[in-house]
């Protein structure tokens, strides 16, 4: 099959969303005037979906289930993350215009279009993975892909200790916080594990208990029967139709949840939570990218200002809807660890500010903080 042809074919597929079925397939060659007969058309058909929705040679990294993170810089710049820190990869691939090729197979496979009218991509490939790709000029160079891979289930909380991101004593502490319905958020950098850990939490709350997910991307599988995902979606290439984060919060308050989930809470949607955690909505928890446990308050302010609502006020709000701030951390080695976890304190001048509860210290024990018995008295006003 011609060049010409697959990405006329490729481009009709973006233009119309979804994933790249055989009948849609289909339905794009014979819009390119291809008049062949049944057999020739599902035979080309599978040719065609083979290309559009095929990783190549990334496809064993994907099989893998220790690989997180799948990140292409050029055509012998290949990276992977195995939980370990970043290694170079002994993928390889043609040139650049193999890259380029792979980014636009993956791009259609999730029902958006990339090329030089619309050079990146951020989008959810079929089976979970997270997607985002970069093309010339934008980027220097060869085409950039990053691959965030999302296991098809949860860690189990025993399978992190065993990992190493935390010991015995403190999921058991996790426990407790769950039972009690504590509010919580999970702090840490890109690819620290904040999604990992939310996932591994969620599946020990009570299976009686429902769960609705809000994310910008479906990234969360908790182990749980009871669980509603909603996720948003960009606009269409006429700048309509578009559903946002702080869409889907407003739209969960409205859907019964007994634990109300903010994937990773990054807008305007804060205010929607921090609200919805003041009006008996307990239990609820999200993730946020900062740097340290003590930022976290710093943080919210910051976006809470892009909905509008002041400091005061949202300070205000914090320190009735959050107890905690569990932060996750990379160590020297490149290992994912829970590194503190802080409780919540107003001070006299109204400003939520934490106070560390639990430390990992250097020899990668935990040692206890200055807040510990204000975080057991939390867990045990909550379980009673």
């Amino acid at each position: 099959m011609s060049a010409e042809l697959l990405d006329a074919v490729r481009l009709r597929l973006a233009e119309h969303g979804g994933e790249a079925t055989p009948a849609r397939v289909a339905a794009a060659l014979r819009a390119q005037g291809r008049l062949l007969g049944d057999t020739e058309v599902l035979g080309v058909v599978g040719a065609l979906r083979s290309e559009l929705v095929g990783a190549g040679p990334l496809e064993p990294l994907l099989a893998d289930p220790q690989v997180t993170d799948i990140l292409v810089n050029g055509p012998d710049e290949v990276w992977i993350d195995r939980g370990r820190g970043l290694e170079r990869g002994t993928v390889r691939f043609a040139d650049a215009a193999a890259v380029r090729r792979l980014a636009q197979r993956l791009a259609t496979s999730a029902g958006r279009r990339l090329d030089d009218a619309r050079p990146w991509v951020d989008a959810r490939l079929p089976d979970g993975t997270r997607l985002h790709a970069v093309l010339p000029p934008v980027v220097v160079g060869s085409p950039c892909l990053s691959l965030r891979v999302v296991r098809s289930r949860a860690f189990t909380l025993g399978e992190l200790v065993t990992a190493g991101t935390l010991d015995a004593r403190t999921a058991a502490l996790l426990r407790s916080v769950l039972d009690a319905r504590l509010s919580f958020m999970i702090s840490g950098g890109t690819g620290s594990g904040k999604t990992t850990l939310l996932s591994c939490l969620l599946g020990l709350v009570d299976p009686a208990a429902r769960i609705v997910l809000a994310e910008d991307s479906a990234e969360l599988r908790p182990d749980h029967p009871h669980v509603v995902r909603l996720e948003t979606r960009p606009a269409n290439q006429e700048g309509a139709g578009e559903v946002t984060l702080r869409d889907l919060v407003r739209q969960a308050l409205r859907m019964r949840p007994d634990r109300l989930v903010v994937g990773e809470v990054r807008g305007a949607e804060v205010t929607d939570l921090l609200s919805a955690l003041n009006t008996g909505h307990e239990g609820g928890c999200g993730t946020v990218h900062a740097n340290a446990a003590a930022d976290v308050p710093a943080r919210l302010e910051a976006l809470g200002s892009t909905a509008g609502l002041d400091r005061a006020a949202l300070h205000s709000q914090l320190a009735a809807a959050l107890s905690l701030v569990v932060h996750l951390a990379r160590d020297s080695a490149g290992l994912r660890r829970v590194a503190e976890i802080h409780v919540l304190h107003r001070g006299p001048d109204g400003l939520v500010g934490t106070v560390p509860a639990l430390l990992r210290n250097s020899l990668g024990q935990y040692e206890r903080g200055p807040g510990w018995q204000r975080l057991r008295q939390l867990c045990a006003r909550g379980a009673s």
